[in-house]
């Protein structure tokens, strides 16, 4: 029993899903019509940047959810797998209209539309760089939320990405003390390279420029139950998932929740299909007993066994 999951941001580079853009007409008709309906060049700042454009968030999620529309319709149409038989599909983030679209919930039109417009309104919800991102590793949720708490930080979890990940969203001052005390007591933790402090409250202008176009949005039903990442539940209906994409935008992505839920489930195999291997490496630390393919590339998708 296997289950598809999509990645969110972060998982963006360069020159992702080259390699099947050169080979397969079929990828570059998918780009040559994302170009035309963004009335962007994004297919050109995928394939060769400059990275400080592919990295503007209004950028980097269509980018993504391109990359991983173009893999998954290559897997069913050049090499014939399946994968429309998954138990579960679910997507960081972002990752999550990636798996909607590709399971025929929102056509790909929509779904890059809204993704532009998704993340114009995340970066502009907060002023450049007066927000945040912090990764702490090897430390659980539990001990970074008390300690936020007890010392009145002004920082959310955004992410409960493992048990050994928790991803923290603040305004800037509030982020660099929280590191500098983490650093005093020795535990690791990483800044990321964001403008803008997502899965938050800071975010709620976002919210409020986005709720009206998600709930107007044309939605399918689907088959396949998609595990939100506001609740760690599966959800089928098109009026639920419709709120919960918007309470995501402020909400804590439950990750290591919602992979705990579809392998208690049955879920033996997860396929990452996308750029990069982020949630594949996530998985793998919250069971490592499950099988994982990420699906990068030509040699990936030969090397894939759906038979499970």
């Amino acid at each position: 029993m296997f289950s598809v999951v999509f990645p969110g941001q972060g998982s963006q580079k360069v020159g992702m899903g080259k390699e099947l853009f050169n080979k397969f007409e079929l990828v570059k008709k998918i780009f040559k019509d994302a170009d035309e309906i963004l009335d962007l060049p994004i297919s050109k700042i995928i394939l060769e940047g400059p990275e400080d454009q592919l990295n503007l968030t209004e950028n980097t999620q269509p980018a993504i959810f391109l990359t991983s529309y173009a893999i998954f319709n290559i897997v069913q149409k050049e090499f014939g797998l399946n994968i429309n038989k998954a138990h579960f599909i679910a997507g960081h983030s972002l990752g999550e209209y990636s798996a909607l679209c590709c399971y025929g919930a929102i056509k790909f039109e929509d779904t890059l539309k809204t993704l532009k417009r998704r993340g114009k309104y995340m970066q502009e919800a907060m002023p450049p760089n007066e927000g945040s991102m912090l990764a702490v590793l090897g430390v659980k949720l539990d001990l970074i939320d008390d300690m936020i708490k007890k010392k009145n930080y002004e920082c959310f979890i955004a992410n409960d990405n493992s048990p050994q990940q928790v991803v923290i969203s603040g305004l800037k001052n509030n982020i660099d003390k929280l590191s500098d005390d983490l650093n005093k007591q020795k535990i690791k933790n990483l800044k990321l390279n964001v403008s803008a402090p997502f899965h938050c409250k800071l975010m709620k202008k976002a919210t409020e420029n986005m709720k009206d176009h998600i709930i107007n949005l044309k939605f399918n039903e689907i088959l396949t139950p998609i595990i939100s990442n506001y609740t760690a539940e599966p959800s089928v209906s098109a009026i639920d998932i419709k709120s919960l994409l918007v309470s995501q935008i402020e909400g804590r992505v439950r990750w290591l929740e919602s992979v705990e839920y579809m392998i208690n489930k049955g879920t033996k195999n997860f396929i990452e299909i996308g750029p990069g291997k982020v949630l594949s490496g996530l998985i793998k630390r919250i069971n490592k007993n499950v099988e994982i393919n990420s699906l990068n590339n030509e040699e990936d998708i030969k090397a894939i066994n759906l038979n499970v």
